[in-house]
């Protein structure tokens, strides 16, 4: 059997599950399935792996063993209500997702109801009522969103204190705030500091060599951005280089303005990608996170441009988004545009290609929406996610394999990033106010492809959009292995690299003056390439940049970074990558 399914078939069930699930399953009920479980169990699971299956396999064997007489579900956002219930309704579970706080008792053909954390919160005591009556389990869908504000996770602690189980679910349990989850365990380390503990956890990493998830391909887009102040001055800056907090930001947002050529040349990109994927996975779809309303018309009437025909789209204040969503689901359409309503939970297995376009920059939001693309339907399928190259990002595309705990006892601002902003990209306001004077007037806005960036290094050099060095990674075929993944994009690295040295010789041979400039322009991008491995190297061990340049040079001779030629650099860049090897095996 496939390594995402278990060997040996366990006590009722184990043949329809995946080996983790099972392993869950044994490590709450005990591995000969006799315990009764504990009150209180958290599973920490990669976005794609099947925490839904594992839940409701779960709350099914307490139904049948009659722990519980009923199920409270509690999920973020109202399309999951109805997620949960059609999934529910598939192993015999009758979920009502419609339920109101003011409509009473539940249907008596039902065995639960699904409900959002804001329902919770309106009525605490209402639902603390119901969960008294009745032996109840409640499932915790994203139970980070507990600690939603001290407001809402006081309700959830009042409603649901008397329950008979409480089973907590995550793919990102890690907040930026100090908001304590309610029901999860914190316990003290070394260090003095108290630390989330999941009684069960299955990573990206592990799911990944399961075959449970795809291995996801970033693709960073770099360029040119001019914008006018509202002083009227013009600045330029070149999205992917060194820039100040606000130039970043502001660079940034001139590159998702529908206004400028960026997000246009992205888009393109990404559809010629999905076509390659649709040659193995006939029915791939992708999926563009915009900021807002108006920003994600913009980009549905480029896609139409671009293809030849509509994308959906998914406006958070639709009444229909969550049919739209089902839709999409179940047709071969090639395009979403969506504002929030599928940056978490979900459920589209076929997504395989994204375009991060929005400007929402938490670990928390970036590891949900990757999550969206990452549900593996056989082994080999890969995922492609688009994304602008801003340092950010580029650090939460790097560390896809870091599995988080939720820390207590620090700062709260420890990186500079916040759940604040979350908090605001997931506000109702999704245009900017009338009368709302804009920063800047964006001038223009060009594309430029950066670089590749898999399993903590970065491959590829910067190529204008549409050249042949661009499409080398646009045109990776849709079925790899993730080492197949490693190899191939070593392999294209190296004939970038032996192109630029082949055409700079041939400049030099006939004079070209351009020789000395291509040269220099060689030594400059493997800089860059160095410095991002350095980078990934600091992520994946915690070793400061100057530290493991210092190894570099003693290892591998010749002077400091800002000396070393093109030939150093190499030597640089292959010892880092056997580190990494070295690492993974």
């Amino acid at each position: 059997m496939p390594p995402a399914f278990p060997e040996r078939a366990a006590w009722g069930t184990a043949q329809s599950l995946r080996a983790w699930q099972q392993q869950a399953l044994e490590a709450y009920f005990g591995t000969d399935g006799s315990l009764p479980g504990p009150r209180d169990f958290l599973t920490v699971a990669t976005p794609g792996a099947g925490k839904t299956t594992f839940a409701l396999r779960l709350a099914r064997e307490l139904l049948d063993r009659r722990i519980i007489a009923s199920i409270t579900v509690i999920c973020p956002t109202e399309h999951l209500k109805r997620q949960w219930a059609e999934s529910a309704s598939r192993v015999g579970i009758k979920i009502d997702p419609e339920y109101q706080n003011g409509q009473g008792p539940v249907g008596k053909e039902f065995h639960g109801i699904a409900i959002t954390y804001a329902t919770v919160a309106a009525r605490p005591a209402l639902h603390r009522n119901r969960t008294e009556d009745r032996k109840t389990l409640v499932i915790f869908d994203e139970v980070h969103h507990a600690g939603d504000g001290l407001s809402w996770g006081d309700a959830v602690r009042e409603a649901f204190e008397p329950a008979a189980r409480r089973l907590s679910l995550s793919g990102t349990p890690f907040r930026t705030d100090i908001n304590p989850i309610p029901f999860v365990q914190y316990e003290e380390g070394p260090d003095g500091i108290r630390r989330s503990r999941a009684d069960y956890t299955y990573g990206y990493g592990p799911a990944l060599a399961d075959g449970v998830v795809r291995p996801v391909i970033f693709l960073a887009y770099a360029g040119e951005m001019r914008w006018r102040t509202r002083a009227g001055d013009e600045i330029t800056a070149t999205l992917g280089e060194p820039l100040t907090q606000d130039q970043t930001s502001q660079a940034w947002r001139a590159a998702l303005d529908p206004k400028g050529d960026w997000i246009r040349q992205v888009l393109a990109a990404a559809d010629r990608r999905l076509s390659e994927l649709r040659r193995v996975i006939p029915d791939a779809g992708g999926l563009v996170i915009a900021t807002d309303h108006e920003t994600a018309r913009a980009y549905a009437k480029m896609l139409r441009a671009v293809t030849g025909q509509g994308a959906t789209i998914v406006l958070s204040d639709d009444p229909g988004a969550s049919k739209k969503i089902k839709q999409f689901g179940e047709t071969e359409d090639r395009w979403m545009v969506a504002v929030r309503m599928v940056s978490e939970g979900v459920d589209i297995p076929r997504l395989a290609v994204g375009v991060y376009a929005t400007s929402t920059s938490t670990p928390l939001f970036f590891a949900q929406a990757v999550g969206r693309f990452v549900r593996a339907r056989r082994r080999g399928e890969t995922a492609s996610v688009f994304l602008p190259s801003v340092p950010t990002l580029m650090s939460h595309a790097a560390e896809m394999e870091t599995e988080r705990d939720h820390v207590l006892d620090r700062p709260v601002r420890e990186d500079g990033l916040d759940d604040d902003l979350l908090a605001e990209a997931n506000r109702q306001r999704d245009s900017p106010d009338v009368g709302e004077e804009l920063p800047f007037e964006t001038v223009e806005a060009s594309a430029t492809f950066d670089r590749v960036l898999y399993d903590g290094g970065e491959f590829g050099m910067q190529a204008a959009t549409g050249s042949a060095e661009e499409e080398e990674y646009l045109g990776i075929p849709g079925l790899l292995e993730p080492d197949q993944v490693s190899a191939l994009l070593r392999k294209r690295q190296a004939e970038q690299v032996k192109n630029e040295q082949v055409k700079n010789e041939r400049r030099r041979k006939t004079g070209d003056p351009r020789s000395d400039r291509t040269a220099a322009e060689d030594v400059h991008a493997l800089r860059k390439e160095l410095n991002g491995l350095v980078g990934a190297w600091n992520h994946r061990t915690g070793q400061p940049h100057g530290v493991i340049h210092a190894e570099l040079r003693r290892t591998c001779g010749g002077p400091p970074i800002a000396q070393a030629s093109s030939d150093d650099i190499r030597k640089r860049i292959g010892k880092i990558r056997e580190w990494a090897a070295r690492r993974r095996s």
